[in-house]
């Protein structure tokens, strides 16, 4: 089956059978059933017409002869140029270019294999394939055998229409003259099964996961670096919960205080002295509960399709499976969010909570699906295969509007039934005034700090995530395990740091811990985009105003999504943090 051609230098992939200087589909050519993850790939499979049955041998077989005009001739240098690949499927195995370790010791892939080559200015078409089959017998079923590796041999060969090539070894190659008005191309192909029984059918997908022993070397140096961050922090807040807030506690109950500040001893002051205001609700009360209810949805979407991949239930053979099952997830995450976010809007004093859970179902969600809405118009303009059909774009405002939106009602709904936190101190009626903040307690140097830490904590792990995403298309992601444990070891300095800043902010009398809480969890995700911008400078070479617009529009979107589930996170710990320590002191 055939796929699509892609390339590191562009965001912008195309189907296969959109290309008019290719073999077209004949009548009885079937598409394949695609889930809504390989659509949103960009992925479009279909048969071929490639005639390939089981233990036949082909030394060469003509496939057909294609007129190309100008255009087909610059639209085909053109993709050259830009180092496409072609992908191409056998047996749920992508055709593979196959490769050779440094030392010689170790034979790897990379999925799919160079449209063609580009030398001196000229642009050389791959027109004739050599399609190597490797097997081993089925010893569960005798006379039966499994496919164990699909390798593909390009080459661009000059021969004559409608005949395959004399000989391939010593042939000319077919090159691309953009001064022609018109011209042929003749494409043939060869194919050859051999015998392996050095692979298991259980381990055929091994050989496309690259330099596997040094990655695992280098994730673990990256937990060993995220593991050594959060145990200083963990260290830190131990000293802070310990020592100096048990202390003060002790202090403050033993002393005799009463309802104004006036009665405390003159030695009582920082965090205790704004018992009053701490509970206070915070401007745009509703926004926020929305924000951290959606933030919810994400960190329960985010940490389900972990611990199913880590578990190893997302084989790479399971195309598109890990965004599909994603997106799923997030929908019906949904009753999380309406829960959580009626519970904190409830905790304000909200009462509309009907609007909120609306609210909650329509901002952040909303806002995004009409960012990809937007973003599709530019690849369609391109004619990419990544540019979504309209009916999957039906599909994805559906479980928008049908499944997404009711169950966040239905969760706003019980969490507005069920009872609240209720605060441990009494709100008083005129607010208490903040004294001067100094410059290092200041809400951009707050997010700034709380920001590099966590981002240290995850660089490695991100290098590789970017690299998989933006720069190695032919390869694949498998560390699961690895991104799991490096989320956990995440959420965990963010909670060590959400408590550090909270405690040092109350001791400074400011009692606006609220946002305050929730913009300091989102701070790495401030680092991570402007990580993403040197990448983009450094590490890629993208071409086209429409494939950077697309880099620097996803990393925001995923940097959105990151950002709403880290500041959730530090927003409830925060919470938590602060229901604890005014629980634990008495007053009037």
């Amino acid at each position: 089956m055939v796929n699509k051609v892609s390339s590191d230098s562009t965001q912008l992939p195309y189907a296969y059978y959109d290309l008019k200087f290719v073999c077209p589909a004949s009548q009885d050519v079937k598409r394949v059933g695609l889930n809504l993850g390989e659509i949103l790939r960009g992925d479009r499979i279909a048969g071929s017409d490639y005639s390939i049955i089981m233990g036949r041998d082909i030394d060469c077989a003509h496939l057909c002869d294609v007129e190309v005009d100008a255009a087909g001739i610059e639209r085909s240098s053109a993709l050259i140029r830009n180092s496409y690949v072609v992908e191409w499927i056998l047996d749920n195995l992508p055709g593979a270019t196959s490769y050779v370790s440094m030392d010689k010791t170790r034979k790897y892939y990379a999925a799919g294999f160079k449209l063609g080559s580009y030398e001196n200015d000229v642009a050389y078409i791959n027109n004739h394939v050599t399609m190597i089959i490797r097997y081993r017998p089925d010893g569960n079923n005798p006379g039966k055998n499994l496919i164990v590796a699909f390798e593909v041999y390009p080459k661009s060969v000059r021969a004559t229409p409608g005949q395959c090539p004399k000989k391939l070894d010593n042939a000319k190659p077919l090159a691309l003259d953009p001064a022609q008005e018109t011209m042929t191309i003749p494409y043939s192909y060869s194919v050859y099964f051999k015998e392996d029984l050095d692979i298991k059918y259980s381990d055929r997908w091994d050989l496309y996961f690259l330099n596997s022993s040094d990655s695992n070397n280098i994730h673990w140096l990256a937990i060993i670096n995220s593991l050594v961050i959060a145990s200083f922090l963990t260290a830190v807040v131990a000293i802070i919960m310990l020592r100096t807030l048990s202390r003060d506690i002790q202090t403050y109950n033993q002393e005799g205080h009463g309802e104004d500040d006036k009665d405390l001893p003159e030695d009582i002051g920082g965090w205790k002295l704004v018992h009053g205001d701490v509970f206070r609700p915070p401007v745009h009360k509703g926004v926020l509960a929305s924000l951290i209810g959606t933030g919810v949805q994400m960190f329960v979407m985010a940490f389900s399709i972990l611990f199913i991949a880590a578990l190893g239930l997302l084989s790479p053979s399971y195309r598109g499976g890990f965004l599909s099952i994603a997106l799923f997830l997030f929908a019906f995450a949904g009753v999380f969010s309406g829960y959580f976010s009626s519970q904190l809007y409830k905790s304000f004093k909200g009462e509309k909570w009907l609007k909120n859970a609306l609210r909650t179902s329509m901002l952040v969600p909303g806002i995004l699906l009409g960012c990809v809405v937007v973003l599709n118009f530019f690849s369609w303009s391109q004619s990419s295969s990544s540019a979504i059909p309209f009916g999957t774009l039906v599909v994805l405002i559906s479980m928008w509007l049908f499944i997404l939106v009711p169950l966040v009602v239905l969760g706003g709904w019980l969490g507005f039934m069920r009872p609240t936190i209720e605060s441990p101190t009494r709100i008083k009626q005129i607010p208490r005034q903040i004294p001067p903040t100094p410059w290092y307690m200041k809400l951009n140097f707050a997010i700034f700090i709380g920001g590099m830490i966590p981002f240290a904590a995850i660089l490695i792990e991100l290098l590789f995530i970017l690299k998989s995403v933006w720069q190695d298309k032919t390869g694949y992601y498998y560390m699961y395990g690895f991104l799991g444990l490096t989320f956990c070891i995440l959420m965990v300095t963010v909670v060590e740091i959400s408590i550090v800043t909270t405690y040092f902010q109350l001791c400074a009398e400011d009692y606006n811990w609220w946002w305050r809480s929730f913009l300091v969890g989102t701070g790495s995700a401030f680092w991570i985009f402007g990580y993403s911008i040197w990448y983009y400078f450094a590490k890629l070479d993208l071409s086209g105003f429409v494939s950077g617009l697309l880099f620097f529009s996803y990393s925001l979107i995923g940097c959105v999504v990151y950002g709403l589930s880290t500041g959730t996170v530090s927003f409830l710990a925060a919470y938590f943090f602060v229901h604890r320590i005014y629980l634990a002191v008495k007053t009037d």
